[in-house]
């Protein structure tokens, strides 16, 4: 019997030794992350080179100045309070898509309108944001003008929030999936109900997961133009001095537009507010999503994962 053991643990290493193919998928891999990571890093180089003047010379003024026609007084004071404005209101609707995957993962029958409502929102994740924005345009600014205010913050957001709904609920679904069955086994058998499962076992073992879905759509949210440039955001000029509820309601920028601005200017004194602006939208993207870390990893040691 050991002889045997050990000529099949001899075997499994022969196996494992000659799989050349395994070996070389391995390669292939490694060098496509290291392909890919070499050429995020080039761009990211480059752009930072680019703004070097402004982030070395007046970092602190480009942050906290208004746009202005100068380009020694621009800043991106508003477009960094657009973008913040528009990321409040496409988090505050995610409880719509967290709910939408509970109810499809937990609730939901496995039934023929189940499944074309699952494949429909697999679908709309791949839609072009373009025409988000076009619909934002045909709701949110005509139809809803007495709610959004027309062209503004809210209607940029709620268009914005409809575009990240379908990558969270797919993300949401997936996370609430991964759960392990017997974990809800034992919660039924201990005579838990269904939404005790749900709310005591299912939801916190999959946040990890439901976290990194959010984060994904922020970071989307954030850097999106198409909708924005549809809907009618700015480049420069915004209601700055009008009161929250006015801003809401009124013209707007955020930082894509502000790029998008700076970068179509022919002077070329404005190269380099177009790579700052960028800097400054990669930083707030990579703080969020420093935040969304920390905080998936405090839950999963809570969990003990």
């Amino acid at each position: 019997m050991h002889d045997r053991q050990t000529v099949s643990l001899d075997s499994l290493r022969a196996r494992r030794g000659d799989d050349t193919a395994g070996h070389v998928f391995l390669v292939l891999i490694t060098g496509a992350v290291a392909l890919a990571f070499l050429m995020v890093g080039a761009v990211g180089l480059d752009v930072v080179i680019e703004a070097w003047d402004i982030l070395s010379n007046r970092l602190w003024d480009f942050l906290a100045s208004p746009s202005s026609a100068d380009s020694t007084k621009a800043g991106v004071v508003q477009g960094i309070r657009g973008s913040i404005l528009i990321a409040v209101i496409v988090m505050l609707t995610f409880p719509i898509g967290i709910g939408a995957a509970v109810y499809l993962e937990e609730y939901a029958d496995d039934t023929w309108l189940s499944r074309l409502i699952q494949v429909t929102v697999r679908n709309l994740a791949g839609v072009p944001s373009i025409v988000y924005g076009l619909l934002g345009l045909a709701v949110f600014v005509k139809g809803l003008d007495g709610l959004t205010g027309g062209r503004s913050v809210i209607a940029a957001g709620l268009a914005i929030a409809v575009l990240v709904l379908p990558v969270v609920i797919i993300t949401a679904a997936e996370a609430l999936r991964a759960v392990p069955t017997p974990l809800r086994e034992g919660a039924y058998g201990l005579g838990a109900t269904q939404w005790e499962v749900i709310r005591t076992q299912v939801i916190p073992a999959a946040l990890p997961g439901i976290l990194t879905g959010t984060v994904l759509g922020i970071a989307r949210a954030l850097g999106e133009a198409a909708p924005l440039l549809v809907i009618g955001a700015v480049g420069f000029y915004t209601t700055g001095n009008q009161d929250f509820v006015e801003q809401l309601r009124g013209a707007f920028t955020a930082l894509p537009m502000n790029i998008a601005n700076f970068a179509r200017l022919p002077a070329e004194t404005w190269r380099g507010h177009a790579a700052a602006a960028s800097v400054v939208l990669l930083v707030l993207v990579f703080l969020i999503n420093l935040v969304a870390i920390v905080v998936r990893a405090r839950i999963s040691k809570r969990l003990g994962r």
